[in-house]
């Protein structure tokens, strides 16, 4: 059976490349539908500031004349500079289940990486870890929160088969606030309020109507407190914008908290209603002519958040601000009347991070993860 495989070049190639993904997903249990204004956003080359110092090539993927599949390309020069590293990413995979088909994508990508000097390849990741990545290995008998992945059950497989291994794990945490409210011992509020007194430590509200002077802020202690991890890639000025922007239009200035010492900001944490509980009514991912409507409306009505992030500078990082983060927005959350919360994404070998949460009775519920496979020896 004939196999081809098409680089995108021509807008009516990039709409396949973009309407496939809900093609494939259609009857996958549990995907939610994304916006197809927000995926076209992604993959804009022109708009999306990540393109203003990295590649992307499309490819799609034909057997006897259907298209059956698609994959990209990612070179990410920010990641390489900073890790002096030589490593290229591929993303944005969808399939239908034939190892065949999943061969000569993945195959596709790998060449197109090699003619760039790309020693290995990392995946998926749609484009850059700062956006959506890992695929799902665990945890497919519950829809994803905001900004995750969730894909069938056989990618993995897929993936596998053509010969990518393990990279890392990323670990989803979950959590009713009620249960939450009720594992914060005494013991936890009086530690946090004494870390909190002695440092001279308090926590605000980040302020959305103040938005482009605070993500200044939030961009340098991310860039500080997150160097150490795997997979980091700082933020660029545009690029921190570009989530902005995205953040402004969705977020309760309730569960963004800034934490400063002496007036001066040292972390942050980012929690925000998970959309996906909306999302789920609008599966075509269409805004017109109804969906806007259920969007509109629906925010207004989320009960679940998504703790997206957190960060303390590396100079503070052991005062326990990180367990004060948890507390207050536990606290808040619960007061506010929301009903659950995910943590993710966490890095397997996270080890504080991931004893911090179980420690308030969350529960790890499904695994991403990163693959790899090297480009210098095949």
């Amino acid at each position: 059976m004939a196999i081809e495989i098409i680089p995108v070049k021509t807008s009516k190639q990039k709409k396949l490349f973009l309407n496939f993904e809900w093609e494939v997903n259609k009857n996958t249990p549990n995907w939610i539908s994304p916006l197809y204004i927000e995926r076209k956003k992604v993959l804009n080359t022109k708009k999306n500031p990540f393109y203003q110092h990295s590649e992307i090539e499309l490819f799609l993927a034909f057997k006897n004349g259907r298209m059956s599949g698609r994959i990209a390309a990612v070179t990410n020069e920010n990641y390489n500079k900073f890790h002096n590293d030589l490593a290229g990413f591929w993303g944005f995979f969808d399939a239908f289940n034939d190892q065949e088909v999943a061969n000569a994508l993945f195959t596709a990508a790998a060449d197109w990486l090699k003619t760039r000097d790309k020693n290995q390849m990392l995946g998926p990741i749609n484009p850059s870890t700062n956006d959506e990545c890992g695929m799902l290995i665990h945890g497919f008998d519950t829809p994803p929160f905001i900004s995750m992945t969730h894909n069938a059950g056989y990618y993995p497989k897929l993936a596998e088969g053509f010969g990518l291994v393990k990279a890392k794990d990323l670990y989803a945490w979950f959590i009713t606030t009620k249960d939450a409210n009720d594992n914060i011992s005494e013991k936890m509020i009086r530690v946090s309020e004494k870390i909190m007194k002695r440092g001279n430590i308090t926590l605000r509200n980040l302020v959305l109507k103040n938005l482009k002077t605070e993500i200044k802020l939030i961009k340098e202690i991310y860039n500080d407190a997150w160097s150490n991890n795997w997979g980091f890639v700082p933020f660029t000025e545009a690029e921190i914008d570009n989530i902005a922007a995205d953040l402004k239009q969705i977020a309760d200035e309730n569960m963004l908290l800034i934490a400063e010492k002496n007036g001066e900001p040292i972390g942050f944490s980012v929690t925000i209603p998970n959309v996906n509980e909306v999302l789920a009514k609008i599966p075509t991912g269409r805004l017109l002519p109804t969906g806007i409507f259920k969007l509109i409306n629906g925010v207004k009505k989320i009960k679940s958040l998504r703790v997206i992030i957190l960060g303390v500078k590396k100079e503070h990082n052991l005062i326990g601000l990180g367990s004060i983060f948890y507390v207050e927005s536990i606290k808040r959350a619960y007061k506010l009347g929301y009903k659950s919360a995910e943590m993710s994404w966490i890095l397997e070998d996270n080890l504080s991070m991931n004893r911090a949460i179980e420690s308030i009775g969350s529960k790890r519920y499904k695994t991403y993860r990163i693959y790899s496979y090297p480009l210098n020896d095949n």
